[in-house]
């Protein structure tokens, strides 16, 4: 089987993996598995393939901070019913300049519950793991909360390695919403080069849509990161590595599109330091990221 056909049945499994409600498009599509999940922590693992594969061969920012996002609320949500809406507010990674190569291994770590809050804001650690060692370490926090109106959610299925895969999809039966994205993934299989980035939108722009989109119909927090991340490396000139980013969730990714920009506030002989914000429906601020680079 080529590359091509790989990627195209890929995105066929992540159709069908997301006919069962619970999860959403983008975490099926990784084929992430939830090989652990109790009161205590969790650990969520990915393995490598050519549809996730960013450049120099190792696997996509974005495709690692759906993972590292998915570990720290999953930690969270074990807390709760296994249906529970959890946001996050906060999101930080330092990255240890190892290279993302092999199954990544995502353990997260439940750190309790904000003292004397209004809500329940959930807090957690996380480490991501590769075949090369210790590829991240960060934190984050996650604000329980009903689902929006008319919304409905269901219980994650914590799908383990191993699980029974998905009966095979006849193209012709695709639902309108699913023959959109296998579209998607064929434009950006003529267009060549990185996958994953073309498939899920670029650095400066993200179409919103189904197959980017969270448990509630927003874009989902984990791929926001990563196009912040790629707007920032953008703002820079050559020869600077991403050594952290921080997030901060202002408002659902919600929009027709959703845009970045960014601007560098410190460009010094070995460090680097750009803001980034990413804006949606009617302009509205989504995120404001601040990432550190090394030189």
């Amino acid at each position: 089987m080529n590359t091509r056909e790989t990627i195209r049945r890929r995105v066929l499994r992540g159709i069908a993996l997301n006919r069962q409600p619970g999860l959403h498009f983008p975490g099926n599509f990784l084929g992430i598995h939830f090989d652990r999940v109790n009161r205590k922590g969790a650990r969520l693992s990915m393995d490598p393939g050519p549809w996730c594969r960013g450049a120099g061969g190792e696997t996509d920012r974005a495709a690692l901070t759906v993972l590292a996002d998915l570990a720290l609320g999953a930690s969270i949500r074990a807390q709760f019913s296994p249906e529970a809406r959890l946001a996050t507010v906060s999101l930080g990674l330092q990255f240890t300049g190892v290279p993302r190569t092999g199954r990544l291994r995502a353990d997260g770590e439940f750190q309790g519950f904000f003292a004397r809050g209004a809500g329940r804001l959930g807090m957690s650690r996380v480490t991501v793991h590769g075949d090369a060692g210790q590829v991240c370490f960060g934190t984050g926090t996650f604000m329980a909360l009903q689902p929006p109106k008319n919304v409905t959610l269901h219980p994650v299925p914590f799908r383990k390695r191993g699980s029974t895969e998905p009966a095979g999809l006849n193209e012709e039966d695709l639902r309108t919403e699913e023959k959109d994205i296998l579209r998607r993934a064929d434009a950006a299989l003529v267009a060549g080069g990185n996958f994953i980035e073309s498939f899920w939108g670029g650095a400066h722009e993200l179409e919103n849509g189904l197959h980017v989109g969270n448990r509630v119909g927003h874009a989902q927090g984990g791929i926001l990161i990563g196009m912040a991340a790629s707007n920032a490396a953008a703002a820079l000139p050559s020869g600077w590595k991403l050594s952290g980013i921080t997030a901060l969730y202002v408002s659902p990714g919600e929009g027709k599109s959703l845009r970045a920009g960014s601007k560098v506030v410190h460009l010094g002989r070995m460090t680097a330091v750009v803001r980034t914000q990413i804006t949606g429906k009617n302009r509205r601020r989504v995120l404001e990221v601040v990432t550190t680079h090394a030189a």
